[in-house]
């Protein structure tokens, strides 16, 4: 199995993460919450030692959200006297949404979209990329055929909130989520203990009552509201990081499903999946893990002909079923 090695995260995932994480909550985040849970930092996060380095890049990239227009705000625990571990960090929705007069045509949309791929092969200022970033936050994207073959900005599911909401209040949560190949949808029952964005997607760390063991679900399989339950015994243990635990886990799958991709040189293509892994011996060859093979399947068949699966031979078939649908579609 050829060896796979994590390549640092881009300030602008960075960013675009944390953003993503603050909007989510209700009620604000702690820098414990942050930094232990949201991409970009969880993959650095050390349970109960010195996280002093990445606090302070916490303490910067606050300032850079706030340079984009973005309202951050630190709100003190009472009776905290001082204490910044306390301090709850929030996105304010109703602060940071577009003017309503401000609207977008579905070809201005593709516009945005165009400029954020010349932003992702390194072409504009840092000022631009700032800017796209914070069109990127608030969901807009263009029509698929106006932009080729280049992926589009997902927004989070909508189970984020009330499962950030679960967590918070210490609630069950009872929802039907559907795998890939199942005619019907399964209806769990569980105690949300994290969500964690891991590769761009949320996932909820939890325990599942009838498996009586932990288990992750990927939000956007969830296909139905979210319910609360009242929870007779926690299984929550005081101090425990269950971000730093759900995330450990993913990254160990994404170590042991591995994919060999070959992937066109100054495409959209290299600028997204190339930080995600490294160089195989081949030449534009990349080695890079993953957590869904489904899900892999589609991001790696929008990239069209920019990228070619070597292997596994079942992410070969996956993706080139999906292209071979898309070519019958569009006959």
């Amino acid at each position: 199995m050829p060896e796979f090695t994590r390549k640092p995260v881009s300030s602008e995932k960075r960013l675009f993460s944390l953003v993503l994480a603050l909007i989510a909550s209700d009620i604000g985040l702690t820098k414990q919450q942050i930094l232990s849970s949201v991409y970009g930092y969880a993959d650095r996060y050390a349970v109960g030692k010195d996280n002093s380095t990445l606090e302070r890049q916490f303490e910067r990239d606050k300032d850079s959200v706030r340079e984009l227009g973005i309202p951050l705000d630190a709100v003190d625990a009472p009776d905290s006297n001082g204490n910044t571990q306390l301090t709850r960090y929030r996105i304010v929705k109703s602060g940071y949404n577009s003017p309503e007069d401000l609207t977008f045509t579905s070809r201005e949309r593709a516009l945005l979209a165009l400029a954020s791929t010349v932003w992702r092969e390194g072409s504009l200022s840092a000022e631009s990329r700032r800017s796209l970033m914070k069109l990127s936050s608030q969901g807009i994207s263009a029509e698929s055929g106006l932009v080729g073959y280049s992926p589009r900005v997902h927004t989070r599911e909508v189970s984020f909130a009330p499962l950030m909401r679960a967590i918070q209040a210490g609630v069950g949560a009872e929802f039907d989520y559907r795998k890939p190949g199942e005619s019907r949808a399964n209806t769990r029952r569980v105690e949300p203990l994290a969500l964690v964005s891991y590769e761009g997607r949320w996932h909820l760390y939890s325990h599942d009552f009838a498996a009586h063991a932990p288990r992750t679900f990927l939000l956007a399989r969830i296909v139905s509201p979210v319910m609360t339950l009242r929870l007779d015994d926690s299984v929550r243990k005081p101090g425990a990081d269950y971000g730093a635990r759900a995330l450990a886990e993913l990254r160990q799958l994404a170590a042991e499903q591995v994919a060999v991709i070959s992937i066109r040189p100054e495409t959209d293509a290299e600028a997204r999946l190339g930080p995600r892994g490294h160089a195989a011996a081949v030449e534009n060859q990349h080695v890079t893990g993953f957590i869904d093979g489904h899900l892999f399947a589609d991001e790696l068949a929008g990239f069209g002909p920019e990228v070619t699966v070597v292997s596994p031979p079942t992410l070969v078939s996956a993706v080139k079923a999906r292209l071979e649908r898309a070519k019958i579609r569009n006959e």
